[in-house]
C-alpha cells in the first residue's frame, strides 16, 4: 500500500471533524472518497497534505511516516494537492501558473518538458498559454489547477471537489482526464466529491465519510450497487 492511514483525528477548536479515520490505497489507484456536507472529506485531505495538523493518529506514505510533515516538503515527496476552489493566481498567466508548480525544480529544460506534458494533457491550456488566468472559464481554471498539481511530477494528487460549479459535460471531461492520470502515469489519487456517482464511476475503490468517520469502504462499483449507500449518497 502506498498510502496507510491509521486513527486520524483532526479537531477544529472543540470539534472532531475527522474522527478515527483509517484508509489504506494501493498504488496507482483512485479512491473516491463520498459523504454529505460536514462529513470530514476536505479536513482529511488536508490534514493529508500537511494543511491541518492532526490530533491523533498516523500517516504513512511510501514506507515513511508523514504526519505533521510541512506542505512545502509533502510536495517533494511527491503529494500534490489541488484545494477546492481552482486554486490559480488570477493575475499570473497559464504559464506563470504552470511554472509556480515546480518553482522548486531548477533545470529549465525539465521545466519546460512538464510544461509540454501539462499542455499535451490539456490542449485548452496551451491555446491559452500566455493569457491572464481570470480570463479563463471554470472549467479551463479547474485544468490549470491540476496542471499546476502534476507540474511538480507528483505520486499522490489529492484532488478537493474538481467537478465544483462546472458545467457537466466539462465534468465529464475533467473526470474522464482524472481516470487516465492515474492509469498513464500510475498516481495514486484520492478525489474528494459531492458528485458521488459522477467519482465511483471512474475510481476504483470508495470510501464514504459521514461526521467524520468512515462508515463504508468497498470497491467502487460495489458501492454503487449498495441499495443503503444508493439511498443516502447517490439519491437513487
Amino acid at each position: 500500500m502506498s498510502l496507510n492511514v491509521s486513527n486520524l483525528t483532526v479537531h477544529h477548536g472543540a470539534i472532531c471533524a475527522v474522527n478515527q479515520v483509517s484508509l489504506a490505497v494501493p498504488t496507482g489507484k483512485l479512491a473516491a472518497i463520498i459523504g454529505s456536507n460536514g462529513a470530514g472529506k476536505t479536513t482529511l485531505l488536508r490534514a493529508l497534505s500537511g494543511l491541518n495538523k492532526p490530533t491523533h493518529g498516523v500517516v504513512n506514505w511510501m514506507g515513511e511516516t508523514i504526519t505533521g510533515t510541512k506542505p512545502e516538503k509533502l510536495v517533494r515527496l511527491g503529494i500534490s494537492h489541488v484545494s477546492e476552489g481552482k486554486s490559480v493566481i488570477p493575475e499570473l498567466t497559464v504559464k506563470e501558473n504552470l511554472e509556480l508548480g515546480a518553482i522548486w525544480r531548477k533545470d529549465a529544460k525539465e521545466m519546460k518538458e512538464s510544461v509540454d506534458q501539462v499542455v499535451s494533457i490539456f490542449p485548452r491550456l496551451g491555446e491559452r498559454i500566455s493569457q491572464r488566468s481570470d480570463t479563463l472559464s471554470g472549467g479551463e481554471r479547474q485544468m490549470l489547477a491540476i496542471g499546476r498539481a502534476i507540474m511538480s511530477k507528483p505520486k499522490l494528487l489529492l484532488l478537493d471537489e474538481p467537478s465544483l460549479g462546472l458545467a457537466p459535460l466539462v465534468v465529464e471531461q475533467i473526470f474522464q482526464t482524472i481516470r487516465d492520470l492515474t492509469t498513464q502515469m500510475r498516481l495514486t489519487v484520492l478525489l474528494v466529491e459531492q458528485n458521488a456517482m459522477g467519482a465511483l464511476k471512474i475510481a476504483d475503490l470508495g470510501i464514504v465519510l459521514n461526521l467524520g468517520k468512515v462508515v463504508a469502504v468497498n470497491h467502487a462499483q460495489a458501492l454503487i450497487e449498495d441499495p443503503a449507500v444508493r439511498a443516502a449518497y447517490l439519491g437513487y
